[in-house]
C-alpha cells in the first residue's frame, strides 16, 4: 500500500511539473521558415528572439481562453497534491480520496477543455510556413491529461489503510 500511495504521488509530482513546463514554454507548435526555425507557445513567439504572440483579433479570446484554463489546471493539480497529503494524514483508515480525485478531475477537465481549445483554433494557422509538427509542450499537455485522469480515478478508488 504504502508503495502505492508513493508511486501516486511522484506521479502527480511529475504532472505538475510537466504542466509547468507546458504552460510557460514557448514550444508548442515549431514550423520551419526560409529564415529559420520558428516555435510558438501560449505566450510568445520565438525565432532568435521571443516576441509577444501575434494574434488576430478573432483568436484572441481562444488563445486567452487556452491560458487561463491551462492555468486552472497547475492550480487545481496543485491544491490536489495538497489535499492528498492533508488527507493522508488526517483521513481515517478505510475512507476514500475522495476531494483529491474531485479536484484532479476538475484539472483533467481543465488541460481537455485547454488543449481542445489550442488544437481546433491554432494547428497549423502559422502563416508562411514550409512545413509545422506539434512541440514538446502540446505533448506534455496531452500527457498531463492523460496522467490526471489515471491519477484522479486511482485517488476515487483508493482507500487509506
Amino acid at each position: 500500500m504504502l508503495v502505492l500511495l508513493a508511486g501516486i504521488f511522484v506521479v502527480h509530482i511529475a504532472t505538475v511539473i510537466m504542466l509547468f513546463v507546458s504552460t510557460i514554454a514557448n514550444v508548442w507548435i515549431v514550423s520551419s521558415h526560409p529564415f529559420g526555425e520558428v516555435s510558438s507557445g501560449l505566450w510568445l513567439l520565438c525565432n532568435k528572439t521571443c516576441q509577444k504572440l501575434q494574434v488576430s483579433s478573432q483568436d484572441e479570446a481562444s488563445l486567452k481562453a487556452v491560458q487561463a484554463f491551462m492555468i486552472l489546471s497547475i492550480i487545481f493539480s496543485v491544491i490536489a497534491l495538497v489535499m492528498f497529503i492533508v488527507q493522508l494524514f488526517t483521513l481515517e483508515k478505510g475512507k476514500r480520496f475522495y476531494i483529491t480525485g474531485a479536484i484532479m478531475l476538475v484539472c483533467w477537465m481543465c488541460i481537455l477543455i485547454g488543449v481542445s481549445i489550442y488544437t481546433a483554433r491554432f494547428t497549423g494557422k502559422i502563416s508562411e510556413s514550409i512545413s509545422s509538427h506539434h512541440g514538446y509542450c502540446f505533448i506534455l499537455a496531452w500527457i498531463c491529461f492523460c496522467f490526471s485522469f489515471i491519477i484522479s480515478i486511482l485517488y476515487l478508488v483508493l482507500r487509506k489503510k
